[in-house]
């Protein structure tokens, strides 16, 4: 929200791809929003993984052609997932990403029953995953 120089270069720094400070305009906004999508290449909003198809755009996710009944929380995480495809997430990472800002606390026993209750979801065997692989010691990876 700050538009201050300081503001700006620690955005870039952390890893920002733009910045855009209030007031803005709306029209520059998704004008900007188009940039980065044209940039990485990232213009189609359903995503496969395996069965699963997420379309991002309605917010729905789908499993053979059945809708899944996905919590906020379990679709979060699943967007996390399919953002971080082929990376490594350890469960800090996770509860970062999928902490709500509103204030609802998610600690690390609410992250375990979260991905148990995504991987009943999506996982044709939940007991042995193929879409969120647990990679021992250090956290979960999707690859599909």
């Amino acid at each position: 929200a700050s538009g201050d120089e300081f503001s700006t270069v620690t955005g870039f720094d952390l890893g920002a791809d733009d910045y855009i400070a209030k007031p803005f305009r709306p029209r520059e906004l998704v004008s900007r929003i188009k940039n980065i999508l044209r940039l990485t290449g990232s213009t189609g909003s359903v995503t496969q993984l395996g069965d699963v198809l997420v379309d991002t755009v309605k917010g729905t996710a789908s499993k053979k052609g059945k809708d899944l009944f996905l919590s906020a929380l379990e679709y979060r995480l699943l967007l996390v997932f399919i953002n971080n495809r082929g990376a490594v997430m350890t469960r800090t990472k996770l509860l970062e990403s999928i902490w709500d800002i509103a204030g609802e606390f998610v600690n690390d026993n609410t992250l375990t029953v979260y991905i148990k209750r995504l991987r009943e979801k999506i996982e044709d065997d939940p007991a042995n995953p193929t879409i969120i692989k647990t990679v021992r010691g250090l956290g979960y990876r999707v690859d599909l």
